[in-house]
């Protein structure tokens, strides 16, 4: 049934060696979907302390604002800095507000730190609020709060409404 020859046997064993695999490049025969390829992380745009913007930026990347931006700000992630200012409605993925905002903040996951001082509305789907953080306005969940379009106003209590038609 079974030989102890193969074994015991003198000789030189040979064992078929792996061939290397050669070096592979990217292979872009395939189609990935926009969405679901893994984005490439890259360093984020840095405004400095000593800049000022007066107009809107736009960006599908990543903004740390230092200095004064006078206009809206659209972009992936919102870094706010603790010397920035901004005036204008800010859109993004993930806001972190470190340092001053007067306007409107839109965001999924949107982070005040202790140093934040923001006044204006946030439409967020997850926040965070440290202790310290200086807020005045007002906060609304929404499911996708990064959706194009004016937020809908609470309708007036039943009571008011009726107190007006009369």
């Amino acid at each position: 049934m079974f030989s102890k020859t193969r074994v015991t046997e003198p000789g030189p064993r040979t064992q078929p060696t792996p061939e290397p695999e050669p070096a592979r490049g990217l292979d872009t025969s395939y189609d990935i979907p926009a969405a679901a390829a893994p984005r490439a992380r890259t360093a984020p745009s840095v405004l400095s302390a000593d800049l000022t913007v007066t107009g809107n930026l736009q960006t599908q990347g990543d903004v740390q604002v230092e200095g004064t931006v006078e206009g809206d700000i659209r972009a992936h992630q919102l870094i706010v800095g603790e010397s920035a200012t901004i005036r204008g409605e800010i859109v993004a993925e993930e806001v972190v507000v470190n340092g001053r905002v007067v306007g409107r903040v839109r965001g999924l996951k949107v982070r005040l730190t202790a140093t934040a001082r923001v006044e204006g509305d946030i439409i967020h789907k997850t926040i965070a609020i440290e202790s310290g953080a200086h807020f005045e306005g007002s906060v609304q969940r929404q499911e996708d709060p990064l959706a194009n379009g004016v937020t809908p106003k609470l309708a007036p209590p039943a009571r008011a409404a009726n107190a007006e038609a009369e």
